[in-house]
């Protein structure tokens, strides 16, 4: 792709206008959104991203537009994770209802920031470095375990990080509106709004570690990596208040993410023995014969990968509500009959 800086800049600025306009118009006044607000949000921001993928595939040819439409599927499941731990923390810091947006939003700039240096680093390294994509898909295959096995252990509002910042910091015990600090008694205290931004900063931080490698294993271009994050992110909020119910029935969408990071990660080592130079792997030669996998595969995967981990999770939790009717209706039975 030739992206010239001109383009860079307008892509950054346009970046930065949508998620002002989201502070000044829907967060700035405390409040929930309704599910119709929502709704249309959410269809908004999805279609933008698949008329822009289009525009991709058009203007560059459809290889680049694949390539961003498998890294915006990617992303945007990575997000949705991303939005179950964001729940986790504002249920452990009781954030009220009417400022999870200003949360939300905070969380997901933050995000954003977080992953425009995690992509400035990525490009640097790939141009300097090849040997980079066997440290990439290493990384994806150990954070591809965690993610199967020791999603969802902790809540990250009582994990380590936050007993050391609230051991450093004077904590109030309620919050005061959506102020971050309040002073009492001469004092200054942090409240803990500022507790949960810290929190979800700190998520996001591990997030950008999961999130960046793997969309540079499907696409070496940087614009198509910012662009697909961006595009993942724009509407996240929205996104919550719309499925904020139905996260928690995604029961399966760990061990699916966790399918398409390992599937990313051997991925990137095949495409780090095909452009070997380390001298200790085969003579510092290139495997010509490692497979390259075709970026039309890796959409399909991707795509099936989530389509069945959603499926699957929402006929288990069905399930298991009416196991649960069931139990209920046969308890209430017997105590009418005792």
């Amino acid at each position: 792709m030739n992206i010239t800086p001109l383009i860079w800049v307008i892509t950054i600025a346009v970046t930065i206008a949508f998620f002002v306009y989201e502070f000044f118009a829907h967060v700035r006044k405390p409040h929930e959104p309704t599910i119709a607000e929502s709704a249309r949000w959410s269809a908004f921001y999805i279609g933008l991203a698949l008329l822009f993928g289009v525009g991709i595939g058009v203007v560059s040819g459809w290889t680049y537009g694949g390539e961003y439409f498998a890294g915006y599927l990617t992303e945007k499941a990575l997000s949705i994770d991303n939005l179950f731990v964001f729940l986790l923390v504002m249920t452990g810091f009781a954030v009220p209802k009417i400022y999870q947006q200003k949360v939300l939003m905070i969380g997901i700039v933050i995000a954003l920031v977080l992953r425009g240096i995690f992509i400035a680093v990525g490009a640097t390294l790939i141009a300097n470095f090849s040997w980079v994509f066997y440290l990439f898909g290493a990384l994806l295959l150990v954070l591809a375990y965690r993610q199967a096995f020791a999603h969802g252990e902790s809540n990250p509002a009582n994990g380590k990080f936050m007993t050391f910042v609230r051991r450093h910091l004077a904590v109030t015990d309620e919050y005061h509106e959506d102020r971050l600090t309040v002073r009492k008694n001469g004092r200054r205290f942090v409240t803990p709004m500022l507790l949960t931004i810290i929190a979800i900063g700190f998520v996001d931080l591990i997030f950008a570690v999961d999130s960046i490698p793997a969309i540079y294993g499907l696409t070496e271009e940087a614009y198509i990596v910012f662009t697909a994050n961006a595009f993942a992110l724009m509407g996240l909020r929205q996104l919550f208040f719309l499925i904020g119910g139905l996260l928690e029935r995604l029961v399966y969408l760990a061990q699916g993410l966790a399918v398409i990071l390992a599937f990313i990660g051997v991925k990137l080592v095949l495409h780090a023995m095909h452009v070997n130079e380390l001298p200790f792997i085969n003579g510092g030669e290139p495997m010509l014969w490692a497979p390259e996998i075709p970026i039309w595969f890796s959409l399909v995967f991707i795509g099936a990968t989530i389509a069945v981990a959603t499926v699957a999770s929402l006929l288990k939790t069905r399930g298991d509500r009416r196991d649960d009717d069931l139990l209920q209706a046969t308890n209430e039975t017997q105590k009418e009959l005792s």
